[in-house]
């Protein structure tokens, strides 16, 4: 993540915010016959961002249901999977993920890891994109944007629910001085669970562990995080107990690898640092790119109601 910003630019949020959460997209009247190739379409912006709300049809591809957003770059496609080093891996782009063949409006993509998919394009507006698959009759559609322009805090905090997700576990490394003794004084670990129904957590007692592999965990239940009103960089993270009473947290990030949780009730801080980074979805090969799957996929989920999509397949 890059250095945080205090102030954003209203109008590339308006437009972010916008196109983050537009429930219907009508598909009638596209235009695809645009003025230039699709290379030169697809390399038209340095990002494209994926706007999972958008999204239309039943199925999924996965190496799009998990990037936040792809480049194309002389027959490479990158990726921004990851929360961690957002705007900062790969000089912004993310790693690369897939070789890529772009022709007549079809875009064959060769994924490292899920293969060959392929996807008629069509160009909407000035800078938005849909990559409809016809062999799950879905579309996805892509917002572009420059590198220099693009908000990756905005993405960032708009996703810190994922952000969670990314290291085996988050270790206490401070308490506070100031706030009354309670009952989550004796948690020293974390752990936010990707995939199942995306809201698991885990929590321990163990002290002093340097392999998270071996942390015993006491205690499970569902997390949510929520927005606080005017403030983007202040979250609110409530950790519901299965047997227990919920805990509720303000979230503060303070860099890639720490976080900052106070706790109303008690008026203690704590700061957690992540340990074990989990890089998703890959590992890589020798020349950097990924060759295997090593970890639950994290999938990005749809906050809109899935429809049918009205787009016909044309592909004999």
């Amino acid at each position: 993540m890059k250095t945080i910003k205090l102030f954003l630019t209203l109008a590339f949020t308006a437009t972010l915010l916008t196109s983050c959460y537009r429930e219907e997209v009508i598909v009638d009247n596209y235009n695809n016959t645009p003025t230039i190739s699709l290379h030169q379409l697809l390399s038209s912006y340095e990002l494209w961002y994926v706007d999972i709300n958008q999204t239309i049809g039943y199925g999924e591809t996965p190496f799009l249901q998990i990037a936040f957003t792809v480049s194309f770059r002389n027959g490479v496609m990158y990726a921004n999977n990851n929360l961690v080093g957002f705007g900062n891996q790969g000089n912004g782009f993310g790693i690369p993920v897939a070789d890529y063949d772009a022709y007549n409006m079809i875009l064959d993509v060769y994924h490292d890891i899920d293969g060959y998919e392929t996807f008629d394009v069509y160009q909407i507006d000035n800078n938005t994109i849909e990559l409809y698959n016809p062999f799950n009759d879905t579309s996805y559609f892509l917002h572009g944007y420059q590198r220099s322009t693009f908000d990756y805090d905005y993405v960032f905090y708009d996703n810190i629910h994922y952000f969670l997700q990314e290291y085996e576990a988050w270790e206490k490394t401070y308490t506070s001085q100031q706030g009354m003794l309670n009952e989550f004084d004796n948690e020293n670990y974390l752990q936010f669970l990707a995939g199942g129904n995306d809201s698991e957590f885990r929590s321990s007692q163990d002290v002093n562990v340097s392999n998270p592999n071996n942390i015993y965990w006491d205690y499970t239940g569902v997390y949510g995080v929520g927005d606080i009103s005017n403030n983007m960089y202040l979250k609110t993270l409530t950790l519901d107990y299965d047997y227990f009473d919920n805990e509720y947290f303000e979230l503060s990030v303070l860099n890639d690898a720490t976080i900052e949780l106070y706790h109303p009730s008690s008026g203690t801080i704590y700061e957690f640092t992540g340990n074990g980074y989990i890089q998703f979805m890959r590992e890589a090969n020798t020349e950097g790119r990924m060759v295997k799957q090593t970890n639950e996929a994290k999938k990005r989920k749809q906050k809109t109601d899935k429809k049918e999509n009205p787009r016909e397949n044309t592909r004999s």
